[in-house]
Formats: structure tokens, C-alpha cells, sequence
């Protein structure tokens, strides 16, 4: 059984994609690792990449190019300079040269050593790159990796290891499993999940580092909240967030940017109407995704498609429930495990799975962390994830343009309304009556997505993605 850290599920990185950016930066990584220990950097002569399946035909437009490029180059989606970050790449590709690894020149020519193979998929899914370095006796090292979802990577061939092949105390690999654990220890979600935890870290670094995720994340919200513009990529959508916070805090537009706790404070206070909370949940999805679509600094959570709608019931419960910092944890703890249940039991993957696969999955997790720090119990909890999941069975990745824009970053104010929305009603109900388990919900979306037409799996060659032209908008 595979073991996964609350840490894989929320990863700090770079938009606009966990599977077509993240995880073809983090592959580039790993071929550079193996190329290094197996003969040296410096012997190194050229690099090309083969893109196949869906990074072929929606990967330009998520910057899978550009997340191989800058992995070339040596730079990092965690600690890398976000700002001129497209420009660093154009750069590159003019010039015609690449520093490998940050430090060993080579010739790079991007339409020769790039290569995008739209009618071709690889057998085990459909994020594969090959990667092949040419060295300066001419000989030719291989290797092929598969962008699996949520930044996760697979090479060919790969089984478990290191932290993935870790003996947990409470192994889990089923809801109903989770909830005999909770019911044996007479303990919480996020006290089963923590112990688990302590496998990979002491509990200061688990507590020091689930708050810096979240730190990350009210911080892209701050931003998107506080950024106008036009999204780049040729779809001209106009950011949102920013307005929709200037109309609800009732400030003009040339007043001074608020710093960040100036800022959530003031948005506590402004709302306590059904109508304004409904509108900031939404300012704080789009605002994510809206940092998203410009290359900015996100958490996956679990995708980066996906990555506001966490957020956005997190800073809910912050500014209008009194979320503590204890809560938090718990809610990240439980969120995450909710995650890692889909992850192992169906996808994270919308090129896998629809954004049944994402959206879907990232609104179970907020329900059911949304419900834990409501004082939910463990079997309320993943009956909400169980209901956020039931009402997005089905849905399609249509990316217009094959852009994480439309309809991607509305989809993220829907996923965290209906998340919230569930954990009301599983509130309000008892588990013991329910007709469906969170793990039959994970399989029937399992066989959904394997019945599902692979155009509405992000290829944006179904749906939205053909309806509407790149013209028309």
C-alpha cells in the first residue's frame, strides 16, 4: 500500500497546472538526479523531451514547456522568482542556450529538442514525457515519466519507495478503514492522521509546516484579492477577485493596498449576510485561481485547477467561523486524508478522471475538514466529503484554449460552495442513516472515469473547448 503524507497532497508551487507544470518540473528533476549520478552533468551535450498524450495537446497552454525549460535551467517551482518568470523562458529560447542545471551550457533548440505529440498516448496514462540526453560521445540515456496528478510522478516501471513505502502505524486505504480506526482509538480524523504523521515528522515540524502551507495560501488569496488585470494566454479574461473585494469592503479603487491582516480583518467585519459571505467565498476561489492562470505562487490543493476551493473554505472558516490555528491543523489533517483517499482509490488526475478528478475531490476534502472543525464527527465528516463528491460525479475537463481559465476558475467558487453547503447538511444528519458510503462514491467515480470519453479529459477537444472558440472570446 502506497503511504501518503498530508505534505504530498498540499505542495507549494507554481501555477497554472499540478499536472501539466508541476509534474513535468518535478520529472525534469528527477531526470536530471539520474543523469547526474549515471555520468555527469557536464558530459551532457542536449536534452530533448517527448510530450505525449495530453501534455501534447493541452500542455502549451498549462506551460508544460515552460515548467521543463526552467527545470533545465535549474530553478525550483518552490524557491523560484515568480515574477518575469515567462519572460526567463523566452529568454532562453532566443538565445538558444540552456544552463543546464543552472550551471553547464548547452545548445537548445526549442522546436527541435520540444516535441509535442498530439495523436499519440503512452499505455500507462495519459501525462507521459520521455526525456533523452545526448552526451558528448554520442551516447543516448532515456527515461520515461508520467505525470500522474496533484504533482505527483511515476517513472516507467516504478514501484513505492522511500516515504511512499513507509509502515504506518494506521495504514488506510479505505474511509471505512479510517472510521474503525477512529472508532478503536476513540480518536478524531486528525488525531489518527497525525500519528501517521509522525512517520515522516516530529509533531512541531508537522504543526510549523501545515501552517506554513496555509500561510502560503491566504497570501495568493491577499494577492489575487489585490491584483487587477488581464490574464495572459489570449482569452483576455478580466481578474475578478480584486473588484469583487473592493466592492464588498465598499473602498475605492485608487485606495492603498491593505496589508494582508489589515485586510482579513477588515473583511470579518464587512460581511454577516448570507449574500456578502456567499460573494467572498467566491473572491477568495477566484483570487487563487486567478494567481493560478499567471504562473503564480499556489498550493496544490490537491491540483492546482483545483487549488482555490480549499483555500477559499479555509479563509470561510477563518474570517467568519474563527477558525484557531489548532483548527486549521485539523482541518488540513482531515482534508488531506480525504484526499489521499481518492488519490488511492480513483484519481487526482482530470486527464484520468474529468474535473470530477479535481474539482470534485478538492470539494470533498474541504467538506469534510470544513465539517471537522464544526465540531463534526468522524463519520459526519466523510459523509459530507461523501455528498461534495456525489454532485460532481460526471463533471468534464473542457479547458478552452487549453488554458486553466475558463471554465476552471468559476469551477472553483462552485466546489467551494457545494463544499460548504455539504458540510452544513452532514451537520445536520446522522451517518448511520446514509444510502452511500465516501468509498462507494470513490469507486463509482472510479468507473466514471473510466466510462468517460477521453475528449473530456483534458485533451480540450470536447465540451467548452470546441463550443467556444478562442475568437469568440
Amino acid at each position: 500500500m502506497e503511504s501518503i503524507s498530508v505534505f504530498d497532497i498540499f505542495k507549494v508551487g507554481v501555477g497554472p497546472s499540478s499536472s501539466h507544470t508541476m509534474g513535468p518540473w518535478r520529472a525534469t528533476q528527477r531526470f536530471l538526479e539520474a543523469v547526474d549520478e549515471r555520468s555527469g552533468l557536464s558530459r551532457v551535450r542536449r536534452v530533448r523531451t517527448d510530450l505525449y498524450g495530453s501534455l501534447a495537446k493541452t500542455g502549451k497552454g498549462h506551460g508544460t514547456d515552460l515548467a521543463v525549460i526552467l527545470a533545465l535551467s535549474g530553478e525550483d517551482p518552490v524557491t523560484c522568482r515568480v515574477e518575469g518568470l515567462t519572460e526567463r523562458v523566452e529568454e532562453t529560447k532566443q538565445r538558444g542556450l540552456l544552463q543546464l542545471a543552472g550551471k553547464h551550457a548547452i545548445d537548445f533548440d526549442f522546436n527541435r529538442d520540444m516535441m509535442f505529440h498530439m495523436d499519440t498516448a503512452l499505455p500507462f496514462h495519459p501525462n507521459g514525457v520521455t526525456f533523452t540526453a545526448t552526451l558528448d560521445d554520442a551516447s543516448v540515456y532515456s527515461q520515461t515519466y508520467y505525470s500522474v496528478g496533484g504533482g505527483f510522478v511515476v517513472q516507467e516501471g516504478e514501484a513505492p519507495s522511500g516515504s511512499h513505502a513507509k509502515t504506518l502505524p494506521f495504514p488506510i486505504e479505505h474511509a471505512s478503514q479510517l472510521l474503525a480506526y477512529c472508532a478503536m482509538q476513540d480518536a478524531s480524523i486528525p488525531q489518527i492522521v497525525g500519528r501517521n504523521e509522525l512517520i515522516w515528522r516530529n509533531g512541531a515540524e508537522i504543526r510549523e509546516g501545515l501552517l506554513h502551507i496555509w500561510h502560503e495560501m491566504q497570501a495568493c488569496i491577499w494577492r489575487g484579492c489585490n491584483t487587477e488585470g488581464v490574464l495572459p494566454g489570449g482569452l483576455n479574461v478580466v481578474r475578478r477577485a480584486a473588484r469583487m473585494s473592493r466592492r464588498l469592503l465598499k473602498v475605492d479603487a485608487k485606495a492603498t493596498m491593505p496589508d494582508f491582516d489589515d485586510w482579513v480583518g477588515a473583511v470579518a467585519v464587512s460581511a454577516r449576510d448570507f449574500e456578502s459571505i456567499l460573494k467572498w467565498v467566491s473572491a477568495f476561489a477566484l483570487a487563487v485561481n486567478e494567481e493560478n492562470a499567471c504562473f503564480g505562487r499556489v498550493v496544490t490543493a490537491p491540483t492546482n485547477g483545483a487549488a482555490g476551493v480549499i483555500p477559499a473554505v479555509m479563509m470561510y472558516a477563518r474570517c467568519f467561523k474563527n477558525m484557531s490555528d489548532e483548527a486549521t491543523i485539523d482541518f488540513m489533517l482531515t482534508a488531506g486524508e480525504v484526499g489521499s483517499l481518492f488519490k488511492k482509490g480513483a484519481t487526482i488526475s482530470a486527464a484520468m478522471g474529468g474535473c470530477q478528478a479535481e474539482i470534485g475531490v478538492s470539494s470533498a476534502m474541504a467538506a469534510a475538514g470544513l465539517t471537522q472543525v464544526l465540531g463534526g464527527s468522524p463519520g459526519q465528516a466523510l459523509m459530507a466529503a461523501e455528498i461534495a463528491m456525489e454532485h460532481h460525479l460526471g463533471m468534464t475537463c473542457d479547458p478552452i484554449g487549453g488554458l486553466v481559465q475558463i471554465p476552471c476558475i468559476e469551477r472553483n467558487t462552485m466546489g467551494a460552495i457545494k463544499a460548504i453547503t455539504a458540510a452544513n447538511v452532514a451537520l445536520e444528519s446522522d451517518p448511520a442513516n446514509a444510502k452511500v458510503s465516501l468509498d462507494q462514491v470513490i469507486a463509482t467515480m472510479w468507473q466514471t472515469a473510466k466510462d468517460m470519453h477521453h475528449k473530456y479529459k483534458e485533451t480540450a477537444e470536447g465540451g467548452l473547448a470546441v463550443a467556444v472558440s478562442i475568437s469568440e472570446c
